[in-house]
């Protein structure tokens, strides 16, 4: 059994391990966790840049990767508590993003500002229980290569949007949008998608 399995299997443990990463009833990492752990098992790819002013919380037990060449703007929060944050190459990441793992981001993807992405819910149903001692829930996010997502959208668990697709501004997207496609509103809908035999994009 690997150490990881181990600590997982017995609850004393893994309450107090936490305890030593994170505060409680905070996400963010102790500093020494930043400072001494993540640098050695997170990824930066080459001229990535991070602002100053983002909050990282990154823990050491699932993945965090930043693509070459891509940044992360200031006043974003990025959280892999729950789940892998992977961003690809050429991405970049606008001012004020939320995004909550396990999201997978492609490669030259346009985050404007003020978008949250979030694959994270929270179980609810059991009325005995306050709901922040319920189950966490996680379903992946993935957003392919090439999309460009608007201010002020909201992305939501198990969502794909496929490769070079458009989300409009202030869109609520709760379904998956293929590839070559705009799609705009509340909930989302795709109003167009590109036509490869005509070559451009129509209007459905």
């Amino acid at each position: 059994m690997s150490l990881k399995d181990s600590i997982k299997s017995n609850p004393k443990l893994k309450k107090l391990i936490h305890w030593m990463l994170v505060p409680s009833r905070e996400a963010r990492p102790r500093f020494w966790v930043k400072i001494l752990i993540n640098p050695f098992l997170h990824k930066r790819g080459i001229g990535s840049v991070i602002r100053n002013r983002t909050r990282i919380d990154v823990l050491p037990f699932n993945q965090f990767q930043l693509g070459n060449n891509s940044t992360i703007e200031d006043f974003c929060t990025i959280n892999n508590g729950v789940g892998d944050v992977l961003i690809g190459n050429e991405t970049l990441i606008g001012m004020g993003n939320t995004i909550i793992g396990p999201v997978t981001i492609g490669n030259h993807v346009i985050f404007a500002q003020n978008i949250v992405v979030s694959a994270l819910n929270h179980e609810y149903r059991n009325i005995n229980l306050p709901i922040h001692e319920q189950k966490i829930l996680t379903n992946p996010v993935v957003i392919e290569d090439e999309c460009w997502i608007a201010a002020n959208v909201v992305i939501l668990a198990g969502v794909t949007i496929g490769k070079h697709s458009v989300v409009a501004a202030g869109a609520i997207v709760t379904k998956s949008i293929p590839p070559y496609s705009v799609a705009v509103g509340n909930p989302a809908r795709v109003i167009k998608r590109y036509d490869f035999n005509k070559e451009e994009w129509v209007r459905i």
